[in-house]
């Protein structure tokens, strides 16, 4: 069985969308979708955004799953200029499982192996994201991670950290983050979105290209997780 974890259905509904014979499963509080690609068994599990959800879902996640390697996949912010929307990166400080072979797997898309960064908010500042390359030499940054990869080690399960690019240090994201999603309820309010456009409508545009790169992000994602998870 291979487990692969998402923070948010928004970065999972392509994959989803290629399972064969979904299920879903309730099990220790928790909800996950079964499902086979080229008859290996899959399941999907949503973490949720940030530490403490992420934290709290794993450890209810992970005990007595007997699992031939996790993979934690989602959604990253770029760090460096090298890093394009849709750009795949491999986490080499977090993934435990030989990358050359997860690598081979992926030669035809934009693969890039660097070193992965987990931070508490989304980070919108052009200046703070150099900041933050310049003092880690993290190439992207996630709001997950770090948690995974402590609960793999716990448990001694293998982990490969595959994560997209959908947003990056050149453009700024539409509206300030705590509108843009709330950490607190898991959600974007849209409510709040909606007031915010109105007092800022030159942001619309912006929201537009925006979910533009999340789509393009999302499938470039699939495309890498149905390569990953069938030869694995």
């Amino acid at each position: 069985m291979i487990a692969v974890t998402f923070a948010l259905p928004a970065e999972s509904s392509g994959f989803l969308r290629r399972l064969h014979n979904r299920t879903r499963s309730h099990r220790n509080g928790v909800v996950t979708i079964r499902g086979k690609i080229d008859n290996r068994a899959i399941e999907i599990f949503h973490t949720g955004v940030g530490e403490k959800v992420c934290r709290q879902r794993m450890a209810r996640f992970l005990p007595d799953r007997q699992l031939d390697c996790l993979i934690s996949a989602g959604f990253a912010g770029a760090l460096n200029d090298q890093l394009d929307v849709g750009d795949l990166l491999i986490a080499q400080n977090f993934s435990t499982t030989e990358l050359s072979n997860a690598r081979s797997l992926l030669v035809n898309l934009p693969i890039h192996v660097a070193k992965l960064l987990t931070v508490p908010s989304m980070i919108d500042s052009t200046e703070e994201r150099n900041k933050i390359a310049r003092a880690t030499g993290a190439a992207a940054v996630d709001m997950e991670t770090d948690y995974i990869a402590r609960a793999c080690a716990e448990h001694g399960g293998p982990l490969l950290s595959l994560r997209v690019i959908s947003d990056t240090a050149r453009q700024r994201f539409p509206a300030p983050a705590h509108v843009l999603f709330n950490i607190e309820h898991q959600r974007t309010s849209v409510v709040r979105l909606v007031l915010y456009l109105l007092r800022h409508p030159t942001r619309l545009r912006g929201l537009i290209r925006f979910m533009s790169q999340i789509t393009r992000a999302r499938e470039s994602l699939t495309k890498a997780l149905v390569a990953v998870a069938a030869a694995l």
